[in-house]
């Protein structure tokens, strides 16, 4: 079974196109929803976390003080970068486990910083969903009620489009210009078809 990552900058549509996946029967793993959860429920994590910003990180009931560790990570990039040290890890562990238990030809893993955490070291192949930067601003504004300069600071903490999109194994256009429903249905017929191809290698190999 393969591993595609899908990523894309904030405001490409990256979620909405893995839905459309879902949709056709991946399963598709959310980086960014899994993590929240491991913070609590991975026993590993949970103690680095204590070990490096203390028991205030967790309340008394077991639950996170996001509070707490936010304005530790947010005021101080080398707190932030010792975060993401324990957490990434733990989602890649936490998602090589979830991929095990699938049965389909291959699954996604969605994440948001899947080039700027090398996380991509750990998947097949990777889906870059791309849409202009205008557009992405104009969608978050009105997703989240932020401003611009808002947006603008969180694009500024990803990696550039164009870099991602020269890093890119398939890219899908989100920009209303091309529709997106017939690029992820030639995507996922040619990964099906990779899949197909990968098991009868290894049919092959293993007989030899």
């Amino acid at each position: 079974m393969q591993i595609i990552g899908i990523t894309g900058g904030i405001g490409s549509g990256k979620t909405t196109v893995a839905k459309i996946f879902s949709l056709l029967g991946i399963p598709v793993y959310s980086a960014d929803d899994a993590a929240k959860e491991i913070m609590v429920n991975d026993p590993l994590l949970v103690s680095q976390i204590r070990d490096h910003f203390g028991d205030a990180a967790y309340f008394e009931d077991g639950t996170l003080n996001r509070k707490y560790i936010s304005n530790i990570v947010f005021a101080d990039k080398e707190q932030l970068a010792v975060l993401n040290s324990l957490v990434h890890p733990a989602t890649i562990r936490d998602s090589e486990a979830w991929a095990r238990r699938q049965s389909s030809p291959y699954v996604l893993k969605e994440a948001a910083l899947m080039y700027e955490t090398e996380s991509f070291h750990h998947v097949d192949k990777v889906i870059v969903v791309s849409a202009p930067q205008a557009m992405r601003i104009q969608r978050v504004m009105k997703r989240d009620s932020v401003d611009r300069n808002a947006v603008l600071a969180r694009m500024h903490k990803q990696l550039d489009e164009a870099i991602k999109l020269k890093l890119a194994d398939y890219i899908i256009y989100n920009d209303e210009q091309q529709m997106v429903i017939p690029q992820v249905l030639s995507l996922h017929r040619k990964l099906l078809e990779d899949a197909r191809q990968a098991g009868k290698n290894f049919s092959s190999d293993g007989q030899a």
